[in-house]
């Protein structure tokens, strides 16, 4: 059986990357398709696929790819894919819509129904420049179309959340089995005591929320420290004398930070949410907001606290209850719930959920199941 893993883009290495590893680990055979890739970026892992570019690619795409929106339909659909049995696409931006033999499976992984044209569309518009927000305008209603139209391109769903899952069954009215992304837990480790900090990390972006945590922390004269790129001059204003802001920093200082925090901060929703579960396999709690994937990965009580408004006051109070009385939260408890997301927990469901779709396929078709038996 000839395998194709279809990957939105492949310009750096986060989450959505991740599970593209765990994929080329059952396929190591497979090819993997992809509108724009930067090589210099990926994991050796993923380099050592054969990696097929869109047209994107030659007009400069690896760097402007998100101006290229409106051409990212006509550039998925002219990959050839006649060749593949098996096409597996990896969806947070478009991925799932490329074309695909009548007789061939398509399995979607789904992070995520594309924000910036379904649920976020307000924020994204209410965020971008002039011109930007001018472009979406004009181009999110038939891309809306085409996202709803291949939808139906795709024999089975698989979505990384409960939460993505609704969102699946509101935007495309289908159904999808859920499988939650794997997180590489056994690299984090408990340390021998929490510091005197509060905690949020990753890609600073609207939808993430994190002036919401500046502006608690900086209410309650509480330490915070702030991890990611991409903290504007404004936000950096509002902060008070207790928060500070590191940008990008190393895979060691990262662990560091999430091991001796007193916990972390989640004010925003996301789909799934990879670092909570991070921060978790550290021995450290969880304040998040109570929507989303976290309520699929935080324990409340147990793991950490949920605050139930996306609001200063709300957050406030979830901290001030966190201070009051943070003896419950046991580290080694915390990371024995984290651990049960590792990866081998994934590859093998997903192996199993893949297979199953291979075997009621075959009874229409006659795909090989080689792949399957060769690596039992």
């Amino acid at each position: 059986m000839k395998v194709a893993l279809v990957h939105y883009w492949l310009v750096t290495m986060r989450g959505g990357e991740k599970v593209l590893e765990a994929f080329c680990d059952l396929f190591p055979d497979a090819d993997i398709f992809t509108l724009v890739a930067d090589p210099d970026r990926l994991s050796p892992k993923i380099r050592r696929h054969k990696i097929t570019t869109s047209f994107l690619q030659k007009i400069g795409g690896r760097k402007h790819y998100q101006k290229m929106l409106p051409l990212m339909p006509h550039a998925l659909e002219s990959l050839d894919l006649t060749d593949y049995d098996l096409v597996i696409s990896s969806e947070a931006g478009p991925a799932k819509g490329v074309i695909t033999r009548p007789d061939a499976l398509h399995i979607c992984y789904c992070h995520s129904p594309m924000r910036y044209i379904w649920d976020l569309y307000p924020q994204y518009m209410a965020e971008s420049g002039l011109l930007a927000r001018a472009m979406l305008f004009m181009a999110a209603p038939g891309l809306r179309q085409w996202d709803v139209t291949t939808s139906h391109r795709v024999d089975h769903f698989i979505a990384n959340s409960d939460y993505v899952a609704k969102r699946i069954r509101k935007f495309y009215r289908r159904e999808a089995e859920v499988i939650h992304p794997p997180v590489e837990v056994g690299r984090f480790k408990i340390s021998d005591g929490p510091k005197d900090f509060y905690l949020c990390a990753g890609q600073i972006t609207p939808y993430k929320k994190i002036e919401l945590a500046v502006a608690a922390c900086t209410q309650l004269n509480l330490p915070l420290v702030v991890i990611g790129d991409g903290a504007s001059a404004k936000l950096k204003q509002s902060a008070g004398p207790t928060v500070s802001f590191l940008g990008s920093v190393s895979d060691a200082e990262m662990e560091r930070c999430f091991s001796e925090c007193r916990a972390l901060i989640y004010p925003g929703v996301e789909d799934f949410g990879i670092v909570p579960l991070e921060v978790m396999a550290s021995g450290r709690p969880v304040i998040a907001f109570a929507r989303g994937g976290a309520l699929e990965t935080v324990m409340d009580g147990k793991t950490g606290f949920f605050f139930h408004e996306q609001t200063v006051d709300s957050l406030s109070a979830a901290l001030t209850r966190f201070e009051a009385d943070n003896s419950m939260f046991d580290p080694a408890a915390i990371r024995a719930h984290a651990m049960s997301f590792e990866p081998d927990r994934f590859r093998a469901e997903l192996k199993k959920s893949i297979a199953d779709c291979v075997d009621r396929q075959s009874r229409k078709t006659p795909l090989e199941r080689q792949v399957w038996d060769k690596s039992a």
